[in-house]
Formats: structure tokens, C-alpha cells, sequence
């Protein structure tokens, strides 16, 4: 199975080195210098427009496709200092914007929705653009159960798992770009008590799963959330083990077929269009690696 991994892209090849493998940093790091150059992060890179955008200048929700390019290349984890990266940043930085709907605000500052907000946080911060004003107003958006919600704004007080992920993808960038900062660190502990007090995806009032689409991973994320999605980011955060993971933790390696591989769910829509898996129902290399480092670092606190 990791032979398989790694006979793939270089996007998935360095994770694979340093989550699975544990190559040396020097292998790692070279292997992941060819995102910017081979593969997939090169065939982002090579879509970006002199204006700093991705898609078709004349679509409306052109903002999609940029937010999504740019969510794809972090997830790839494009090396921020590479020649390439800087020049993408650079354009994205001067020329880019959220359209008159807000104001023509830089990408990086973000519009008004915590669900966009959150990952353009994230993204300003994987590529040193962090945005302190934005921070702080996520930490004022945050609800009283512990999580974020994009409709906040038309009234709603309930938090979404959603919009919760994103801003936490978030925050915990900007904090590993900025250094710990106790507001942030505090936010993001009453967050993770939302996702895990309703065990990743069950109803607080009724124990009854919230979705069960969930239980399916997806890839390409966008701004959806699952159980691994979930569960990926409390390991990115060296959060500690709980008992009340455990179920979550099952679910996820049930998902895994007999070949040792994890399947690919229903796609979500992606206005970015680039091919990486074979198709719903079929191995996917970006569920699998995500699958072996939860149980790996969930395995580790035993």
C-alpha cells in the first residue's frame, strides 16, 4: 500500500515521506520542492492569469475557483518560499480581490462569511500574507457553543460543522505562522470540545448522526466537512487522545477496503476541475494517506 502512495504525485509522495515513512526532513524536503514544478501544484500554478486569478474573468463566482485553486495548492503543501509560490502569492496579493459584492477586498483580507474567512486566514498565513485583522474578527464570530456558522449573521446562534472546520483550519495556521497566542489557542480548545462532545458527527440533544454523508470522504474538501476531514485536523493540532474519538476513529477504519485502500466518496463540486482520482467508489490516494496518519496518530496514545 505505501508503495502504491508513493507511486503517485509529489503532492502526496513528501506526506507520505514524513507522516508514514518517516524519511529524513532532507528527503521530505526535496520531495516536496517538486510540487511547484511536476504534477498537480504545477498544472495550478501554470492556470494562474496575469490578473492573479484562476477560471473565467468573466464568471461572477470567479472567487470559487480562486479560493479553491489556492485551498488545493495548501493542501498540496506547495512550498511557500519557492520562486514559483512567491510569484503566485505576489499576483494573488496585488490583483486579486472578493469582487464589488465586498468592496473589492484583497483576498487576503477576506469578505464576510466565517466559512470563506476562515480558510482565507488559513491561506494568507501558509503563505505569509496572515491577516491579524481577520483573525481577531473570527475570535468576535465565535458562538456561544463553541463553533462558527456563516449564517450567524441572519440570526442563526446554532454552530456548523462546516463552517467550524474551516475556521479552525484557520486559526491553527495563523497560529503556526504568528506563534501560540492565548486567545487563539483558547478559541480553538472550545471548538474541538464542539466537534468531539458530539463524537465528530452526532446531534448533541439526540446522539443521532447529523449527516450521513459524513461517514464518506470526499476530496477535493471546498468547504465541506467529514469524519476524516475532522479528524485530520485534530491531528494536525497534537490534540490528545479521547475516549470519546474512539467510535469516529472505527469509522474510518471500516471505510477500508480489503486492498488496504480507502474508496473515494461522493465529489463535491469543485470549480477547479483538475483530475486526481479515478472516480466515486474507487481507491483514492488522498483518502488513504489521510486515513493511515488519523489511525497512526490516533494508535500513537495507546
Amino acid at each position: 500500500m505505501i508503495r502504491w502512495l508513493l507511486d503517485s504525485d509529489p503532492a502526496i509522495r513528501w506526506q507520505v515521506m514524513r507522516d508514514l515513512t518517516d524519511e529524513p526532513a532532507e528527503a521530505v524536503a526535496a520531495e516536496r520542492g517538486r510540487v511547484a514544478s511536476e504534477g498537480w501544484g504545477a498544472r495550478l500554478l501554470d492556470r494562474q492569469a496575469a490578473d492573479g486569478g484562476w477560471g473565467d474573468p468573466g464568471n461572477e463566482r470567479r472567487w470559487e475557483a480562486n479560493l479553491h485553486t489556492l485551498q488545493l495548492l495548501w493542501s498540496f503543501g506547495l512550498d511557500p518560499s519557492s520562486e514559483r509560490a512567491r510569484e503566485m502569492v505576489t499576483r494573488v496579493r496585488e490583483r486579486v480581490t472578493w469582487g464589488p459584492w465586498h468592496g473589492y477586498s484583497p483576498f487576503f483580507a477576506g469578505e464576510v462569511e466565517p466559512c470563506i474567512n476562515g480558510r482565507a486566514l488559513g491561506l494568507g498565513a501558509y503563505f505569509g500574507e496572515a491577516n491579524d485583522r481577520l483573525a481577531e474578527r473570527l475570535l468576535g464570530e465565535q458562538l456561544a457553543d463553541g463553533g462558527w456558522n456563516c449564517e450567524a449573521e441572519r440570526g442563526s446562534v446554532r454552530s456548523s460543522f462546516h463552517t467550524t472546520i474551516d475556521v479552525l483550519e484557520g486559526l491553527l495556521e495563523y497560529e503556526q505562522a504568528r506563534g501560540p497566542r492565548p486567545e487563539v489557542t483558547a478559541a480553538r480548545a472550545r471548538a474541538h470540545e464542539y466537534l468531539v462532545s458530539r463524537r465528530m458527527f452526532r446531534r448533541l440533544s439526540t446522539g443521532t448522526p447529523i449527516d450521513v454523508k459524513w461517514t464518506r470522504f470526499a476530496f477535493p474538501v471546498t468547504w465541506h466537512y467529514d469524519v476524516l476531514r475532522g479528524l485530520d485536523y485534530l491531528r494536525s493540532a497534537g490534540a490528545e487522545r479521547d475516549e470519546r474519538l474512539q467510535e469516529s476513529v472505527e469509522l474510518v477504519a471500516k471505510r477500508q477496503h480489503r486492498n488496504g485502500r480507502w474508496p473515494l466518496g461522493a465529489p463535491h463540486a469543485d470549480p477547479v476541475g483538475l483530475d486526481m482520482e479515478p472516480g466515486r467508489g474507487k481507491a483514492s490516494r488522498w483518502n488513504t494517506l489521510r486515513a493511515l496518519r488519523v489511525l497512526r496518530w490516533y494508535s500513537a496514545g495507546d
